[in-house]
């Protein structure tokens, strides 16, 4: 299954899935899982309640909301690998983040979730065959793909990488 284009997936998600500079989602599991994982648990204990600025997000919060992300993201890519054909509702990170009470967990325990969470998610993609990873479906009022889904959880990994080493590191 080769990396999805626009109409698998909300416009909105291209952001995203052109991050993936990889063809299959299971490429994106061998070149992108350890290196991501890697990188989150690593982030220093120092700045686990640092914000860049008024307003934002501390580490803990960012590192929930990649949580929270990809929890949403890979159920809708379960679901639809199924051939469920429910419609999925969309969610609102702010609002989860609002509360989720990140700051009140350990920087550690929220690493170790994290961590189980990405070996999970991998285990899951590389266990769909292409016939699944094909499977439409709607989440968020959108047409996507359990292929697009896998792409969207790399590049949302991705781009929130970025933004910590620019503003948080």
């Amino acid at each position: 299954m080769f990396k999805p284009q626009l109409g698998d997936y909300g416009v909105f998600y291209e952001t995203y899935v052109k991050l993936v500079g990889v063809n299959t989602a299971k490429e994106a599991v061998t070149t992108y899982a350890h290196p991501l994982c890697f990188f989150f648990v690593n982030l220093p204990e120092e700045k686990a309640d640092y914000c860049y600025a008024v307003g934002k997000w501390s580490l803990k919060d960012l590192l929930q909301h990649l949580i929270d992300t990809e929890r949403v993201m890979c159920y809708r890519m379960m679901r639809i690998a199924r051939k469920d054909s429910t419609p999925l509702a969309g969610f609102d990170e702010n609002l989860y983040a609002m509360n989720a009470c990140a700051g009140d967990r350990s920087f550690v325990s929220l690493k170790e979730e994290f961590k189980a969470l990405r070996k999970s998610t991998d285990l899951l993609i590389q266990s769909l065959t292409e016939n699944q990873l094909s499977n439409k479906g709607i989440a968020s009022d959108h047409k996507i793909t359990a292929n697009a889904l896998a792409f969207i959880i790399f590049g949302h990994l991705l781009h929130h990488k970025k933004i910590v080493e620019e503003r948080y590191l």
